[in-house]
């Protein structure tokens, strides 16, 4: 029937009031506010609690979350979880959580299923999946993660050999089979049913053995040292870029120094918007940094814009971007796309041309039958390292890798941790790693740069970055960060509070109104740099051990 204006009213009114009650109730502040803004005009983790909120609109008796974090940072990441932890217990709803984030999962998940090739190998509860996994894809993809803080220098991650079969591919045996090290005759012949293990379940003959599965590398590298008083071929003075819209002026990066040794990776790290991908933009020519800033590059001033700079300097400083999906053209051939920039970064022609495309592709382990294959024939491991071959076409020294591993699985990841560092480790490349995964920050950096809302909180080396932190928010981002080492019952505690607009920047320390240990002079007075040990500086009016608990003279935020 048609409605009456005052029916259409009243239902309207009803549908708003409902909206802003669940905006409210996955704890979105000023829910009236947000929800006349656009999609484009929010956050990632608000983005994230807007899609939440639709979801449990009809207070579903299923939620399914697909990847619900990926890209977030590792605060938001938090908060997220914690939110979606809360509605589980307050909506009684069941939750089906997708993740490669196998951290996550051990923390929010009470039972798990491992899927490969669209079987369901192994299922259980979550405890008993991750303490002592009965199949050996369960064991593969748990020694692919760098844990227990290891380094490259330590050597190559553990992967899995091999690719998955093809979709649709008729197998006769186990779908792991080709790829198993403990796989026989029978292993291809028959396909094994899930065994029942008093609670869990395995698809695997040789269940009872995984603990004793042999471990494997590919491909071996030794990670040369970083020679510390050689001459940075890298430094960055007083980087800033202000950006103007609407008569505000914003401040995406505030006096940012630092500098770039041959061989060696800077990690960064901070929340969305700490102004990382602002930092890479500019070094690359993309942005422009404003006036007062500068860079030098072996000994000479490099031209702010790219299209200023010699060919030199542009194939010297390239990239590697998080989403070779976008990075790449669909419509070209590997040959094409690597090719291509090879013609123009090294100026090859003809038979030179070909031969140094044979060569990458070996470099990134890529075999000759891909040369054909367009982007969308080919997975995302081995889309990620097209997009590495065609960085290193002009033998570059800096290498900037934005998130090169945040949308891959961990099998894949470790391979393309691997080959970055085995790069590295042959061509005395130099990496700036952007990445929101502590633990491949951890890996791969020598040193690591923690930027917030566009400025520089701590520089230094890894080790004492991560085994001693001497600045809150660096405190705060390594306990928000979760980790199979951790305890799965011990909550991810999210940093209080919300950045502060960047439009309106604030007195004293940024971090000042979120922070656990501020003092009157950080609500004042701008902290700057001081050594706190060889190479490593530090933005903070605090001086001590962070143990936890409050410094005489702080306020509890």
């Amino acid at each position: 029937p048609r409605w009456t204006g005052e029916a259409e009213a009243g239902f309207r009114a009803r549908a708003k009031a409902g909206a802003l009650e669940m905006l409210d109730r996955v704890q979105i502040s000023d829910p009236r506010r947000v929800a006349e803004r656009y999609p484009h005009q929010l956050s990632g983790g608000m983005q994230q609690r807007v899609s939440i909120a639709m979801a449990l609109a009809r207070n579903p008796a299923l939620l399914i979350l697909d990847e619900p974090t990926t890209g977030l940072d590792v605060t938001v990441e938090a908060e997220v979880l914690d939110l979606v932890e809360k509605l589980r217990r307050e909506f009684s709803t069941s939750i089906l959580f997708i993740s490669h984030n196998l951290a996550i999962v051990a923390r929010i998940c009470e039972r798990v299923g491992v899927l490969y090739a669209g079987r369901l190998i192994e299922q259980g509860p979550t405890a008993a999946i991750f303490d002592t996994p009965r199949h050996p894809y369960t064991v593969g993809l748990l020694r692919c993660l760098p844990r227990g803080g290891r380094v490259k220098s330590q050597g190559p991650l553990d992967t899995i050999p091999g690719l998955p079969p093809a979709p649709g591919a008729l197998l006769g045996g186990c779908t792991f089979a080709e790829r198993c090290l403990l796989a026989d005759d029978r292993c291809h012949a028959e396909e094994p049913p899930l065994f029942d293990l008093d609670g869990r379940h395995s698809r695997c003959y040789y269940h009872e053995k995984t603990a004793d599965m042999p471990r494997s590398v590919a491909g071996e590298f030794e990670a040369s040292p970083v020679i510390e008083d050689a001459a940075p071929i890298l430094k960055a003075s007083n980087l800033s870029k202000t950006f103007s819209f609407s008569g505000h002026r914003l401040h995406a990066l505030r006096d940012v120094s630092f500098d770039l040794r041959s061989g060696e990776t800077l990690g960064l790290v901070g929340e969305s918007g700490s102004g990382k991908t602002t930092l890479a933009r500019t070094l690359l020519g993309l942005t422009a940094p404003d006036d007062s800033s500068r860079f030098e590059f072996e000994g000479h001033a490099l031209a702010p814009r790219a299209r200023e700079r010699s060919l030199d300097d542009v194939k010297a400083i390239q990239i590697v971007f998080q989403n070779p999906d976008s990075a790449l053209n669909r419509s070209h051939t590997v040959r094409r796309l690597v090719g291509r920039a090879i013609g123009r970064l090294a100026r090859a022609t003809g038979a030179e041309r070909s031969r140094r495309l044979m060569e990458l592709m070996n470099a990134v382990r890529l075999a000759d039958r891909y040369l054909g294959a367009r982007p969308r024939q080919l997975s995302g491991g081995l889309k990620q390292r097209v997009a590495i071959a065609r960085a290193f076409a002009g033998d570059p020294r800096i290498v900037v890798c934005d998130e090169p591993t945040s949308a891959l699985d961990v099998s894949v990841q470790a391979a393309i941790l691997n080959l970055l560092a085995s790069l590295q480790a042959r061509h005395r490349v130099s990496y700036i790693l952007i990445s929101h995964d502590l633990g491949v920050v951890r890996y791969l950096s020598d040193r690591i740069a923690v930027l917030y809302l566009g400025r520089l909180m701590q520089i230094g080396r890894a080790d004492r970055v991560f085994e001693g932190p001497h600045h809150p928010y660096t405190e705060a981002l390594r306990r928000a960060s979760p980790t199979l080492e951790g305890d799965p019952a011990e909550s991810l505690p999210a940093i209080a509070g919300q950045p502060p607009d960047l439009a309106r920047p604030i007195a004293g320390c940024a971090f000042a109104p979120r922070c656990a240990y501020a003092m009157a002079i950080c609500t004042r007075d701008d902290p700057q740099m001081r050594a706190s040990g060889a190479r490593h500086l530090v933005a903070c009016f605090h001086d001590g051990p962070l143990t936890g608990n409050t410094p005489a003279g702080a306020t509890r935020r």
